[in-house]
């Protein structure tokens, strides 16, 4: 029975790692100032350019998304005023599109957590202007029937440690260093 046991082991970690390809998805952005005025705030979305989340068995072990930077869009506004925020966002004040038209989160581990919702605590290093940091987040991911979801709780992360900041150092004060970020992708 001991061998039996350990032969159940020894396979199961032994399971092939199946990678499973982004269908589905949405990307949603908060950025804030810090002066309280009307528009203290913005928020918008981003495309996933491509993505996949790498199973061993029925876990969830890794993953890669790449945001595509070009479609950062400001929803909160509409017309002119949008399509202002939305090229100097893109521009060399913050993400510098045109020189890193991606961005990069792999994910590195998973740790279960004891939330009834978000179930995992998702970490991966996060790349974006070509530099590397980690960010976590709790989330809550589902395997049913060959598709696997995850979606994130809103989660924080320190855009200076990308050097995404307005090259006005008096303006970079106005604006806060915290992005906030919610996550939902689908694979299959």
């Amino acid at each position: 029975m001991k061998k039996l046991a350990l032969l159940a082991l020894v396979i199961g970690n032994l399971a092939v790692a199946q990678t499973k390809k982004v269908v589905g998805s949405e990307v949603n952005w908060w950025g804030y100032k810090i002066a309280k005025t009307e528009a203290s705030s913005h928020n918008g979305t981003v495309n996933l350019k491509s993505g996949n989340i790498v199973m061993k068995g029925n876990q969830v072990v890794g993953g890669t998304f790449v945001l595509d930077m070009a479609s950062l869009n400001a929803t909160d506004l509409t017309g002119e005023y949008q399509t202002k925020l939305n090229n100097h966002l893109k521009n060399g004040d913050f993400f510098e599109v045109e020189k890193y038209p991606t961005a990069t989160y792999t994910i590195t581990s998973l740790k279960k957590n004891n939330d009834k919702i978000y179930n995992y605590i998702v970490n991966g290093n996060l790349t974006v202007k070509g530099k590397t940091s980690q960010v976590s987040f709790p989330a809550k991911i589902a395997n049913s029937k060959g598709v696997v979801s995850l979606v994130s709780k809103k989660f924080t992360f320190d855009r200076q440690k990308f050097d995404v900041a307005y090259k006005s150092t008096m303006q970079d004060v106005l604006v806060k260093d915290d992005i906030d970020m919610l996550v939902k992708v689908t694979a299959k």
